[in-house]
């Protein structure tokens, strides 16, 4: 362990800058590979999420299915208990010996009848929303289907562009994690926080024309000549990425034009 904190003492930062531009090329072409397969990964992780959606919209009209059911079942029952009691008061009726007990029975007659047709109207409603369900079941079960089969075709089509694109994207990272050691804890922490926050996934960038390579603010000259130094990590102050020069970044600075000198007696 001390041996491992001499040895980052030792790295200078130019060692450093430069291991950690490397990293930085590495995971921008990792970016690109990404890129390529475009929104394959997304479609297909919508499509999972949709088919599950589906599968559980199924899953709740069969239980209200079952439901529906059920409940049917206990009003036939309530129906035959009912016209069970029917045929009892009419049979009392015929044995009746006054007035008053003929309109009891009547009465109770009449309320079972009542109760047997509200529960005829339950059993005809619950009978309609089981087979709307059942009609509903169908519709989702064909989009279930529909969306299955595309989902197969993304998936395939995922398949051949990350089998085409696997073992360069492992050999880049197996590279970018040989790199990580050559950076000291905090810098390589500082621009993973940098690299993810950031549009372009650009943690480090060149000073280019004068300029930061990432948000293109203009760079005084005295901290150019900070960055030149390599002395310490320096950072955009408008936009927080690591800079580095293009000559420590193995990068031509595009020549600056210098206007011509007007020729003595020419007009400017």
């Amino acid at each position: 362990m001390a041996t491992e904190k001499k040895m980052e003492k030792e790295r200078s930062v130019e060692e450093r800058l430069k291991a950690l531009y490397q990293l930085q090329t590495l995971l921008s072409e990792i970016d690109r590979i990404k890129f390529l397969r475009g929104e394959l990964p997304n479609e297909v992780k919508d499509l999972e999420d949709e088919i599950i959606r589906y599968q559980t919209r199924i899953q709740k009209h069969k239980d209200e299915i079952a439901d529906l059911k059920a409940l049917v079942n206990v009003k036939e029952g309530e129906i035959e208990d009912r016209r069970a009691k029917i045929a009892k008061y009419e049979e009392q009726i015929n044995n009746v010996r006054n007035n008053r007990e003929y309109a009891f029975l009547e009465k109770e007659k009449e309320f079972e009848t009542l109760e047997i047709e509200l529960a005829e109207k339950n059993i005809r409603e619950a009978k309609a929303k089981q087979e709307a369900k059942a009609q509903e079941i169908e519709r989702t079960k064909e989009e279930l289907s529909d969306h299955e089969h595309i989902l197969e075709e993304k998936k395939k089509e995922l398949d051949e562009i990350v089998s085409e694109t696997r073992q360069q994207e492992e050999e880049i990272r197996q590279q970018a994690k040989d790199l990580e050691p050559l950076i000291d804890p905090y810098t390589l922490a500082a621009f993973k926080r940098i690299r993810k926050n950031a549009r372009n996934g650009l943690g480090i960038v060149t000073v280019q024309r004068n300029a930061c390579g990432g948000c293109f603010n203009r760079i005084p000259p005295q901290r150019q000549l900070e960055i030149k130094m390599h002395k310490k990590i320096i950072v955009c102050e408008y936009c927080g990425r690591i800079m580095i020069d293009a000559l420590l970044a193995g990068i031509e600075e595009p020549a600056v034009e210098v206007p011509a000198k007007p020729k003595r007696g020419s007009k400017a």
